[in-house]
């Protein structure tokens, strides 16, 4: 097979291997006495709510609402998909995280609250709490988004600006409650997927005046004033570990960056590559990781004893971009045009890095193609790709060079996919 269909096809494997409507089912409970209403947010939460539906008992009473990114609703019949802003929050996201908050406060001990939760979902469920405004709460999102900050900081601190995230959610509700989350965070800790509306927070107001510090930040002074007041007490935190809010609460991983890389994997090995797979909870910044990774290129290049040709290294996990020029890019081809630079004209090396969401970053690629070629062509093309790098300009080098990934929304995701081949 061509590589670059190779890596095109695994990458399709990955992206299904955590498809909703093969997994959802298969967690769905027993219809409870009452009534079961689903809330869900995050970039999978349309294709999970028609998975539910799909499979639910046609007799057993069940409606709802979930919010998605814009693009990635479906039709649906008994659960209502609303289409919101991200990675900035927006109107509609948070006008349904109040229709979602009002009609769980009015469920029983005779329903059941069944929640679906990917990745996206702190974005798509602003809520702001007290003072804080819309406005503000995106001024501070943006900072997050551009400072470097892994998502477990940037999640810290919506948690605390939220009336419906860091385990709020869960805090109004007297039904039973189920979560099923698709993970797109290293380490698949639940509580920073979507922000945990359903989950006992363990950070504090004084851990999210850290992160703010630690970024030097300049956040509107409406948000200030509210993690301060929260630090001193006069401001109640967010429902912690061992509250009873949670005694009939169950929170499930149903699919996870791991299980997308092992569905790969075995793509691969039935093609008669040695696999090796670097890791699914990798992290840090995407042209640093780009760097370690081309070394260890190089080093099996140079010494072939440590794994025989073909070889596919996989990795996941979520890198992030500290942005400091003024292009068009998300953290994949970020990673994809540092791995360019560093790797030079080396051959018979082909790479591939996207985000399974199908969106890298707020750009309309998933990510992007490098092959041998390239080389080839970004020199007839007269263009220097370290300068497209210091702009955090990756999408623009690719698009010249013909080799983005386009696949629209995937409607799952389970973070960043990449796969080195070495011929």
């Amino acid at each position: 097979m061509n590589p670059r269909d190779c890596l095109l096809e695994s990458f399709s494997v990955a992206v299904k291997a955590a498809d909703p409507a093969h997994i959802v089912p298969q967690y769905l409970p027993q219809p409870p006495h009452g009534r079961t209403f689903v809330v869900g947010a995050g970039k999978a939460s349309a294709a999970m709510a028609a998975a539910v539906e799909s499979a639910w008992p046609a007799e057993a009473p069940i409606d709802g609402i979930v919010v998605t990114r814009y693009g990635h609703g479906l039709p649906t019949q008994a659960i209502r998909i609303v289409e919101a802003g991200h990675p900035i929050p927006d109107e509609n996201g948070e006008q349904a995280a109040r229709e979602m908050l009002a009609a769980v406060q009015v469920l029983t001990t005779e329903d059941l609250l069944l929640c679906l939760f990917s990745g996206g979902g702190s974005s798509l469920l602003p809520l702001p709490v007290n003072s804080i405004s819309l406005q503000d709460l995106q001024t501070v999102t943006k900072q997050l988004l551009q400072c470097g900050a892994t998502i477990q900081e940037i999640n810290i601190v919506r948690k605390h600006l939220s009336g419906i995230q860091g385990g709020r959610l869960a805090a109004t509700c007297r039904a039973a409650i189920l979560s099923l989350i698709i993970s797109d965070v290293t380490g698949d800790d639940a509580i920073h997927i979507a922000s945990g509306p359903c989950i006992a927070d363990p950070s504090t107001f004084s851990d999210a005046l850290a992160v703010l510090d630690r970024y030097h930040l300049d956040a509107p002074l409406s948000i200030t004033r509210l993690l301060r007041a929260g630090q001193a007490g006069s401001v109640a935190e967010t429902p912690k570990p061992g509250s009873p809010f949670f005694s009939r609460t169950e929170n499930t991983i149903i699919a996870t960056a791991h299980q997308s890389l092992a569905a790969a994997e075995n793509y691969f090995q039935a093609l008669g590559f040695n696999t090796l797979i670097l890791g699914d909870t990798v992290t840090g910044e995407a042209s640093e990781i780009a760097k370690s990774y081309a070394a260890l290129v190089r080093e099996i290049k140079s010494y072939p004893r440590l794994l025989k040709t073909p070889i596919a290294l996989l990795s996941g996990g979520e890198t992030t971009v500290t942005v400091k020029g003024n292009g068009r890019g998300g953290r994949n081809t970020e990673f994809l045009l540092s791995l360019f630079v560093q790797l030079g004209g080396m051959d018979n090396v082909y790479a591939l890095a996207c985000d399974t969401d199908g969106l890298d970053g707020t750009e309309n690629n998933a990510g992007a193609i490098l092959s041998p070629d390239s080389f080839i062509r970004i020199k007839q093309l007269g263009l220097d790709p370290s300068s497209f790098l210091s702009n955090n300009d990756s999408y623009t080098f690719f698009q010249r060079l013909n080799d983005l990934v386009m696949t629209g929304p995937t409607r799952t995701n389970v973070n960043d996919y990449r796969v080195i081949l070495i011929l």
